[in-house]
């Protein structure tokens, strides 16, 4: 697959969009347009208004008034969420932030102290969280799509059970072929290597697929991570601390798990729309959190504690309380893949 024009492809889905009349009228009053560049600040909403209305007033008897652009909803300020959508731009704190090069599925270690994204040539990047000091910690070697990276720290437990990691998962699609790879999140241009994918020695549990699995995502303390698999259509859960490094969890896709481990989200499709659905044990159902859903809700992401998730929506980034207590609010008119910056 040629990675430039896979990007390109991807780009435009993820292309930052302007909110609706509609979108606007249910934006929050403290809502701001924010401005281009790493030291931008978002421009009040009164003060746009009134540049605006100055304008019109001064040039109304030779020009017909014009229409002030919409103000884009914003609510990204002080609660740890970010968008970022193939562009250079990741929309965060309540402005927008110019990392320099194109930012595909920007993740956070779980200190927030580093921020992980496919750059705009395929390769898998680490940055400050005002995209300084751009680290390529694995270089694309061409004719590959990488996406999804995830963070991983763990560290063994107090009797030495478990792995001690820093590193990256994240999928690599060569010749249609997806695989989980990972690489060492701390160094210069290391070696992605296949994750293990093995199971405990069972004849009863089958055999785990190798290939046509994406969407990883890890736990905060690195015990427990799940991705899904595109060919099975299953989401998949993964234990560090034990030999049952993967087992099928549920149907669904873009499963993200909650910091403690305890929880799973996913999508499922349920009367023509993507809903949320939440989980925690193996032999127990799902709870869906989206239920009457009249729009898709995707690419869902827990915050840093775990009491509110973050999902996608042809309108926008939506929160809702992770426990499903609530309806989905809007609270962003940009589009994108939506994270949580732990503050620490």
């Amino acid at each position: 697959m040629n990675v430039t024009s896979g990007r390109v492809a991807r780009a435009r889905r993820l292309a930052l969009a302007v909110p609706l009349a509609a979108v606007v009228a249910v934006g929050l009053s403290a809502c701001a347009d924010p401005k281009h560049g790493s030291t931008a600040q978002p421009v009040p909403a009164d003060t746009a208004s009134a540049s605006a209305s100055a304008s019109s007033t001064a040039t109304a008897s030779a020009t017909p008034t014009a229409t002030p652009t919409p103000t884009v909803l914003n609510g990204t300020a002080g609660n740890g969420l970010t968008i970022s959508n193939g562009t250079r731009l990741v929309v965060m704190d309540g402005a927008t932030v110019d990392f320099g090069t194109p930012v595909h599925d920007l993740a956070w270690s779980p200190d927030g102290k580093r921020a992980a994204f496919v750059d705009g040539s395929g390769n898998l990047v680490v940055a400050a969280p005002d995209g300084s000091g751009q680290v390529t910690v694995a270089k694309n070697p061409g004719g590959q799509t990488w996406s999804h990276p995830a963070w991983q720290v763990s560290v063994k437990d107090e009797h030495g059970y478990g792995h001690a990691y820093n590193r990256l998962f994240f999928t690599v699609e060569q010749s249609k072929v997806l695989r989980l790879m990972s690489v060492p999140a701390t160094a210069a241009d290391g070696t992605p290597e296949p994750l293990g994918l093995n199971k405990e020695s069972d004849d009863t549990v089958p055999d785990l697929p190798q290939t046509g699995n994406l969407w990883p995502n890890s736990a905060a303390d690195g015990r427990r991570a799940v991705y899904a698999n595109r060919n099975t259509g299953e989401v998949y859960v993964r234990d560090e601390y034990t030999r049952q490094t993967g087992i099928a969890f549920g149907k669904g896709s873009e499963p993200t798990v909650s910091p403690d481990g305890n929880e799973i989200v996913f999508v499922r499709s349920v009367d023509g729309h993507n809903h949320l659905f939440e989980q925690q044990n193996f032999n127990e159902a799902p709870k869906d959190l989206t239920p009457g859903a009249t729009t898709d809700y995707t690419e869902p992401a827990f915050s840093a504690d775990g009491k509110t998730l973050a999902a996608r929506t042809e309108q926008g980034i939506v929160t809702l309380p992770a426990n499903g207590s609530a309806a989905p609010t809007l609270v962003s008119g940009y589009t994108g893949l939506p994270a949580f910056r732990p503050a620490k």
